[in-house]
C-alpha cells in the first residue's frame, strides 16, 4: 500500500484545486447568465431571484459532484493529483467506486454547511465574519486525526496516499 501523502502537499494540491474550481465556476457562470436574466435587462446588474440562485447552485452543486465522483473513481486523478503526484484510495488500498467517491463529495459540504448556519446564528450579534472559520473543519480535522486524514476522508473511508 502507497504511504499517506503529508498534509502540505495534500493542502498544495487543495490550492490548485481550488483555482481550477474557480475557473470551472467563473465559465459555467457566464453559461448561465442568459438563463438568469429577465428578458430586457441583459445590460443591468440585476440580481437573481431566488428561484434562478436555488437553480444555478443546484447545476453547479450537481457538476462539480459529476467532476468529483468521475475524478476520484476507477484510478482516475484531477490535475493538482497528478501534478502533486497524488491519489485516493479506500483505507485498504483499492481505488473507490462510485458511492464512495459520492459520499466524500457530500460529506466536503460539511464545513461550507457550518459555515452557512454559522453566519445566519452570528450575523444579528455582528460577528458574522467568525463563521468563515467553520470552513476550515474539514481541513483542520486532520491536526486531530489519528491517521492524519480530512474529516470527508475519515467518513468516506478514504484517504490521499503518494501516488
Amino acid at each position: 500500500m502507497p504511504p499517506p501523502a503529508g498534509l502540505i502537499r495534500r493542502l498544495a494540491s487543495l490550492a490548485y484545486e481550488s483555482l481550477l474550481v474557480g475557473a470551472i465556476l467563473f465559465t459555467l457562470g457566464f453559461v448561465l447568465l442568459p438563463l438568469t436574466t429577465a428578458p430586457g435587462r441583459a445590460r443591468e446588474l440585476t440580481r437573481l431571484t431566488p428561484l434562478a440562485s436555488a437553480g444555478s447552485f443546484a447545476f453547479l452543486f450537481a457538476v462539480f459532484g459529476a467532476y468529483c465522483t468521475w475524478l476520484w473513481t476507477g484510478g482516475r486523478q484531477t490535475l493538482p493529483m497528478r501534478a502533486w503526484h497524488l491519489a485516493l484510495r479506500t483505507t485498504n488500498g483499492a481505488a473507490p467506486g462510485a458511492p464512495q467517491a459520492l459520499l466524500r463529495y457530500l460529506a466536503w459540504w460539511i464545513g461550507p454547511i457550518l459555515a452557512i448556519v454559522a453566519w445566519l446564528v452570528l450575523k444579528p450579534y455582528g460577528y458574522q465574519r467568525w463563521a468563515i472559520a467553520a470552513l476550515a473543519l474539514n481541513y483542520a480535522w486532520a491536526l486531530f486525526d489519528s491517521d492524519r486524514r480530512f474529516l470527508h476522508d475519515r467518513i468516506a473511508g478514504t484517504r490521499i496516499v503518494a501516488a
